[in-house]
């Protein structure tokens, strides 16, 4: 049998004589609960394996794969590799042996001592086939930070990446805290595809997506009781950016760091998010709250990590609605001796009736387009419609209970999340086959069929709603909206815009970017001198730049499309996720922030002149070393009367 190393992943065959030699040991999941090596006298020692492995992300039922995976000298292989954990001043000693046969280089953020947190500050290794090399450093600066390795020109190379955390001084005791690491693993063809075209993720071949090794519905189950403080430390051991959302409630950012981080707009310590855009080699640390019983997922938001092909589904998936990947699954009992509150009795009824245009399915078949799907709204004796790809506006009240009836008059099943709203109960939450507690879950709404949830806003901004089934397809096709929770006795202002982004149905374009709906968005309306609320809300699943796309608004000599812009106004953050942000952090800054897919900012421009301005949607630089901005994907024009 012939060995030979094919864009990070080892591809195997057989030679004429038809020996096959030994397998290859099975890589096993990692809880990241159980430090390695020996720590003593403020030294930790360890040797890390770099060898080829078997392995089987989606479970037994599937075929595994070669990969490259560490593991501790002697142990079986894990993923994501072992846990490197030690307290602030320890001297690592980590051994790297390289049992496969082309060279590795072993990296260890430069952070750790104090170096500045970029690609170009890492400490290396490089390891002959088949040697031995020690990378010493000396960890000064507590934090959260993920080690790898590569091959030459190969940026991800199978399993080979793992956390090290470097706990404050101080602590004693078994840590009170979980780490999970994010990874993401190409096969040959995907891995062959990205490396001609950084951008095109889904062009090829398969990715295995998994959290501490292991791909929903088989990742771990976190169980906690009403009233916990939940801590985790989040971190990003792939190549590609994931949006990770929260299910219910907000969580709190205490550190985010990163070598692309200063790229984006990082959350200031103690900022309450739903969503955190996690860049390439980024982590976090962050802490909920577990106020409500029920089940809540943690997620990627990005629809194509989520979505199972023929290599990951599972054979039978009733319950879990088709996803996989990158998901945690969290269960909170009530606190015993405690009784839930009854249930509040609606003040604002609503009903969603989820329809297809029929006017579009001739069209869908000539052109390969996702179906036009949107959610009709009836409330208070008014029905709207909406356009053909996406859904009405649903205008609620901080502190007054609703109940909005979801009717699917759809040919397949659907469900509705209300993303970012802490709903009461989390039956209502719409993940079919999780929601809820025990054996009352939320189901999926058959065609015919209708859902009835109900939950009190308790805060007013900006939120989404969506469908939660079949992601790509039924948000594609546009079973999204925008939400927007006012004040009591606040009434909608003319000077306040939704700009929703969402893919485009048409899949010969690529899916292309759309503003509420629309290819070609209309022209925004200001007024001179009177503040604006812009409510950016991000939800274009289908196309890797849209993931965390660069919103501007700059001076503009003209309307045409293709005229050149001029410099960036200024305005002020006010939320993020409908959650608003503290003074300090809304001060006048450059007109200028990142919308990850899953979130939501508002903001507020007030232009000082009439003329006209232009809002533009661009790539957002992550792979540069400054705030240049990739690409252009959109522009919206201003006129400011």
């Amino acid at each position: 049998m012939s060995r030979r190393l094919l864009c990070g992943v080892f591809v195997l065959a057989v030679g004429a004589s038809g020996a096959v030699p030994h397998a290859p040991p099975s890589v096993h999941p990692s809880p990241n609960t159980a430090p390695a090596g020996v720590l003593r006298n403020g030294v930790l020692s360890v040797t890390l394996d770099a060898q080829e492995a078997a392995w089987t992300a989606n479970g037994p039922s599937h075929r595994p794969s070669h990969i490259q995976a560490f593991s501790e000298l002697g142990k079986a292989p894990v993923a994501p590799g072992p846990l490197l954990r030690v307290p602030v001043g320890t001297t690592l000693h980590v051994s790297v042996r390289n049992s496969l046969t082309v060279p590795l280089t072993f990296f260890v953020p430069g952070t750790i001592h104090g170096a500045p947190d970029r690609l170009d500050t890492m400490d290396s290794i490089v390891v002959r086939p088949g040697a031995t090399q020690t990378l010493t450093s000396r960890a000064t600066v507590a934090g959260n930070y993920v080690y790898h390795a590569r091959f030459d020109a190969i940026p991800v190379s199978g399993l080979l990446a793992g956390a090290l955390i470097v706990d404050t001084t101080g602590a004693s005791g078994p840590p009170h805290d979980r780490v999970f690491v994010l990874m993401e693993t190409p096969d040959s063809a995907a891995a062959a595809a990205r490396d001609h075209d950084p951008a095109a993720i889904a062009a090829g071949g398969h990715y295995d997506f998994t959290i501490n090794g292991l791909s929903w519905p088989r990742t771990e189950r976190i169980h906690a009781t009403v009233g916990d403080s939940i801590h985790w430390r989040v971190l990003n051991g792939s190549g590609d950016l994931h949006p990770m959302h929260l299910h219910g409630t907000y969580f709190r950012v205490d550190q985010f760091a990163g070598p692309m981080a200063h790229n984006q707009d990082a959350p200031a310590p103690g900022q309450f998010v739903a969503t955190q855009l996690m860049t390439a080699g980024s982590a976090m640390s962050m802490t909920w709250v577990a106020d409500r019983p029920g089940n809540w997922l943690f997620h990627c938001h990005y629809a194509l990590h989520l979505e199972p092909d023929s290599l990951s589904a599972e054979p039978v998936d009733s319950d879990m609605r088709d996803m996989t990947g990158l998901v945690l699954g969290t269960i909170v009992v009530p606190r015993p001796g405690v009784r839930p509150a009854g249930e509040p009795v609606p003040r604002h009824r609503l009903r969603l009736i989820a329809v297809e245009d029929s006017a579009a399915i001739g069209e869908q078949r000539s052109k390969m387009m996702t179906p036009s799907m949107h959610f009709a709204l009836e409330d208070r004796g008014r029905l709207t419609r909406g356009d053909r790809d996406i859904s009405p506006e649903i205008d609620l009240t901080r502190g007054e209970p609703v109940s909005i009836t979801v009717v699917n008059h759809l040919r397949e099943a659907t469900s509705v999340h209300w993303h970012a709203i802490e709903v009461d109960d989390s039956y209502m939450d719409g993940v079919p086959g999780f929601s809820g507690s025990g054996n009352h879950l939320s189901p999926a709404i058959a065609p015919g069929d209708s859902f009835v949830a109900r939950f009190t806003p308790p805060r007013s901004g900006t939120f989404m709603y969506h469908a939660h089934a079949d992601e790509m397809r039924e948000q594609t096709g546009g079973l999204i909206g925008p939400i927007v929770v006012r004040e009591p006795g606040e009434a909608p202002s003319p000077d306040e815009h939704v700009i929703f982004l969402k893919s485009s149905r048409y899949a010969g374009q690529q899916f292309p970017l759309e503003i509420n709906g629309r290819l070609e968005p209309d022209t925004l309306v200001l007024r001179a001198g009177r503040p604006a609320r812009l409510r950016f809300v991000n939800l274009a699943t289908q196309h890797h730049n849209t993931i965390a796309p660069t919103l501007q608004i700059v001076d503009s000599p003209s309307e045409e499309p293709g005229a050149p812009g001029g410099a960036p106004l200024r305005w002020r953050v006010l939320a993020k996720d409908g959650y608003p942000l503290p003074d300090a952090a809304r001060a006048p800054r450059t007109a200028r922030v990142i919308v990850a897919m899953g979130e939501t900012y508002d903001v507020e421009v007030t232009p000082d002149k009439t003329g006209i301005l232009r809002l533009e949607i661009s790539m957002s630089p992550f792979q540069a070393p400054t705030r240049r901005l990739g690409p252009l994907l959109m522009t919206v024009p201003i006129r400011v009367e």
